[in-house]
This record gives structure tokens, C-alpha cells and sequence, in this order.
């Protein structure tokens, strides 16, 4: 892309660079009892060009239908978690680990040297609809842990809430359970907020590391109006003045040192939208 193209996508903060990442584009399947989209490179869905994102490995926006869910499986050296949008999912865990988590549940597992785990919909009547998230690891042979954070509608509502952030960062508790954001070992934060019509946020790019001249974003819009597999519709924001985006659509970002990301919304409904902080 362009500079010129870049910067009329993005002209409140011309210096930002935006590449749009369009629902329609997304790799996914519908199995019958799974309706999966995948921003990156995963299962049978494999495009070179969207493998990872500097440690962003998997956003995966998932819709699992009652009395179905994932069996018992593996990961290890990675940062797996889950944000639930709606319904009731089920994780149990070869930690002993057994939790309902809910709308507004933050759940992440650091898997590190080893860990075997299931989500499952044990609800008979109603599909929950969340977004699985990896991110690599700074740091290999870590001891599994798990964390769950809860966030609610209300304070989230037209304010940048950052409900996953690095071990060590400010308000990152290493607790099972309690306030401030889930502790990542991983140099990426998740911001969440739920825009309503007129209003906007702004995240604000940190220094980038060391020897590189920009930091990285990722905005995504969820799926919230309903499964989708065509062109994006329903909620819609607006990025830095200029790129449109409605539900399931998303847009790479880079931008130097105090540079911003406004996203405002532009429709005429709350839209619920992730913000992802990527050193």
C-alpha cells in the first residue's frame, strides 16, 4: 500500500499506517456444531501472508452450538484466552481447574511447559459465541497457570479498558482471581470497549522495542448482530477519520511513539470492539 493510500485511510494521524483486514477475507468453516473465523493461519485455513502478527499468533472468533464444544487437547509455550461475547462456555483444565465463564469472563491459561484442556457449551438451548486468542511467549519452560478477570458492560461502555496486559505492567496482579487486567507472559495487551453511537476512544502507541522505529495494533470489530460470512454489516466505527469498519472486519496497524488510534462510532448502534497493543 501506498503512503499516499495509507494516509487517506487514516487522515486525523497521517503518519499512521492502516491495512484493513476485511470480514469477507477472514479464513473459517461452518462444521454444524462450529462457526469459526481465523484472522491468522489455522487448522485447514493457511495464507503466508497472515501467519502472526509480532506475538499475535491466533484470533479466532468462534460460535459453538449447545451440548458441543472442544474435547481434551494439548498446547504448550503459548498464551491462550479466551474474551466470552455471549452464552456459557465450559473449561476444564489437567490443572484441576473447572469454571462456567460468562459475558464479560476474561479467561487466559499460560500453558508453558505443558497443559491438556477442554470448552465445551454444556448449555442445551443457546450457542456461546467467543473470541480464542494466542499469543507467543516471551519466555519458554514456564509453569502452567491459569487466570480468569471479569469486566461488565458498564465499564467498558465508551472507555478503552485494558483487560489483558504483560506480567509486570501497571495494575497486573499474578492472581487467579481479582481486578486489573489478566496477567500475560507475552509483550501484547488486549484493550475492549463498547462504543456508543457519537462517542470514540483513543489508544495511544507506546515506545516500540528496541531498534524498531514503530509499534504495532490490531482493531477488531465483533461479530456481535449475528453470524456472517459476507460483506461486513451492522455496527460500524470509524479509525483516525478515515477507514470504516463494521462487524467482523479488523485493520493491522502501525504507528510511532505517540501516535493514535481514534476509533469513533460511526453507526447507529454500541459496537463492541478489541484493541491489541503489540510490541
Amino acid at each position: 500500500m501506498s503512503s499516499t493510500a495509507s494516509a487517506a485511510l487514516s487522515p486525523l494521524y497521517p503518519n499512521v499506517k492502516l491495512v484493513p483486514r476485511p470480514n469477507t477475507e477472514r479464513g473459517g468453516a461452518d462444521h454444524g456444531w462450529l462457526k469459526t473465523f481465523h484472522t491468522f493461519s489455522f487448522a485447514s485455513y493457511w495464507d503466508p501472508r497472515y501467519m502472526s502478527f509480532g506475538n499475535l499468533r491466533v484470533i479466532n472468533e468462534d460460535r459453538v452450538e449447545p451440548s458441543e464444544g472442544f474435547g481434551t487437547h494439548g498446547h504448550r509455550e503459548m498464551e491462550i484466552f479466551s474474551y466470552v461475547v455471549s452464552g456459557e462456555l465450559e473449561h476444564k483444565d489437567s490443572m484441576g481447574n473447572l469454571e462456567i465463564l460468562k459475558r464479560g469472563d476474561i479467561q487466559l491459561t499460560s500453558a508453558g511447559t505443558g497443559i491438556r484442556h477442554s470448552e465445551y457449551n454444556r448449555n442445551d438451548k443457546s450457542m456461546v459465541h467467543f473470541l480464542q486468542i494466542w499469543a507467543e511467549p516471551h519466555t519458554s519452560g514456564l509453569q502452567p497457570k491459569y487466570f480468569t478477570r471479569h469486566f461488565t458492560d458498564e465499564e467498558k461502555t465508551d472507555k478503552l479498558v485494558t483487560v489483558v496486559a504483560p506480567v509486570g505492567g501497571e495494575g497486573v496482579k499474578e492472581e487467579r482471581e481479582g481486578s486489573g487486567p489478566a496477567p500475560v507472559q507475552s509483550n501484547v495487551t488486549l484493550k475492549a470497549t463498547i462504543l456508543s453511537p457519537g462517542k470514540s476512544v483513543e489508544h495511544i502507541f507506546s515506545a516500540p522495542a528496541s531498534g524498531e522505529t514503530q509499534r504495532k495494533g490490531y482493531v477488531h470489530v465483533i461479530q456481535t448482530s449475528g453470524y456472517n460470512t459476507d460483506a461486513a454489516t451492522g455496527n460500524r466505527v470509524r479509525v483516525n477519520g478515515g477507514l470504516e469498519l463494521s462487524e467482523g472486519d479488523g485493520t493491522f496497524a502501525w504507528g510511532a511513539f505517540g501516535d493514535k488510534l481514534e476509533i469513533e462510532n460511526v453507526g447507529t448502534t454500541p459496537a463492541e470492539v478489541l484493541v491489541f497493543d503489540i510490541e
